[in-house]
């Protein structure tokens, strides 16, 4: 009898915390009738991906998959909804075994008391046919003033279409870009964002929020070796500067080959920009796997002492050391790519040689 009693309360208590669960209407509108920033090149036939293959060409088919990634890709807008949502259609999700919550998720930041705070995030699955046009909640019980809004897009999934939603009769609008100038953050895995926890943990989400300058992502993991093709696209970039992390990818050899007419490429139609080049981070692989260490020895090297030629052969160019390693070396994930506290130390490392050098150049 006493369990009955309690098996019929426990339905009822069921039914009624669905029943105050209960999702608000819900309005919807494309990311692309709000404002997106974070590319280095903004107009692209998919506005979710990083590059114009029609414009620029030569590429691989490596390239052509990392640059319609969606990373560093950010959406700006205002809102007065209690609750923000997020629907997605995805060209592909990622199955990395990274951590969902940044290769497949959107990552939401409130402007609050003029800090942008964290506020929510949304992560998806890996089964695009179960996943596409599901929507899922960033944040809610908020109350109904006025919101300046950023929502970063999944680091390492190719979007088709983003769909923010908020509360019927709420109010939706256009966001600033809420950062300065444009600045080009081109590099490895490392400047894509592998291994962090949530999407807006990478280099250039940490220095655009540390600084008030927009870093502009073009990372391509694996696949960041100053190779011609992407000299030729950069050349044509509307940036005030661009930041490299070209050593961390290829080996002696690529560094050797490919530096200087990295540079002189990229010059040759941006005269008077500045190229700031970052050393590579210690991997902590390298800490027991001699041949390892070797390798990135051997490639350091030849990078350190290019770069010391370069830095006299050519205006404009500098070299700057970064650090990702903690004092106890606890930083990294997977002893090549730090966790989301190492990114964060890189960012710091190089924040003020990179805002010293853009003071030259009226960059502040």
């Amino acid at each position: 009898m006493y369990k009955r009693i309690f098996l019929l309360l426990a339905l009822l208590s069921l039914t009624s915390g669905l029943a105050f669960a209960e999702e608000p209407q819900l309005s919807f509108t494309e990311a692309t009738d709000l404002t997106l920033f974070g590319k280095v090149f903004p107009d692209t036939p998919n506005p979710y991906e990083r590059m114009d293959f029609e414009r620029f060409g030569g590429w691989e088919e490596k390239d052509i998959s990392l640059l319609e990634m969606s990373s560093g890709v950010v959406v700006s807008f205002r809102t007065n909804s209690p609750s923000i949502w997020v629907m997605p259609y995805f060209k592909k999700l990622s199955g990395d075994l990274n951590s969902g919550r940044s290769v497949r998720g959107f990552d939401l930041y409130i402007k609050k008391d003029g800090q942008w705070l964290w506020a929510g995030i949304a992560t998806y699955k890996t089964d695009k046919g179960k996943e596409d046009g599901k929507c899922r909640n960033l944040v809610k019980n908020m109350d109904d003033s006025m919101k300046e809004c950023l929502l970063y897009l999944p680091n390492e999934s190719k979007m088709i279409s983003v769909q923010i939603g908020v509360e019927s009769g709420s109010e939706l609008e256009k966001g600033e870009i809420p950062f300065r100038h444009r600045i080009c953050l081109h590099g490895s895995s490392f400047m894509h964002g592998v291994c962090t926890g949530r999407a807006a943990l990478t280099v250039p989400g940490f220095l655009s929020r540390m600084t008030g300058l927009q870093f502009c992502s073009l990372g391509v993991s694996g696949d960041c070796r100053m190779q011609p093709q992407f000299a030729n696209a950069l050349a044509q970039a509307d940036v005030d500067a661009f930041v490299f992390d070209a050593f961390s990818n290829g080996n002696a050899e690529t560094v050797r080959r490919n530096l200087f007419p990295f540079i002189e490429r990229i010059q040759q139609d941006k005269p008077g920009v500045p190229l700031i080049f970052m050393h590579t981070i210690w991997r902590e692989r390298r800490n027991f796997d001699r041949e390892h260490d070797k390798a990135e020895a051997t490639k350091i090297a030849m990078a350190d002492s290019l770069m010391n030629i370069a830095v006299k052969k050519y205006k404009d160019v500098y070299y700057i050391p970064s650090n990702a390693t903690s004092a106890m070396h606890e930083t990294t994930l997977d002893g090549v790519h730090p966790g989301e506290w190492g990114y964060y130390l890189w960012a710091e490392s190089v924040r003020q040689p990179i805002l010293d050098i853009l003071k030259q150049y009226g960059i502040d």
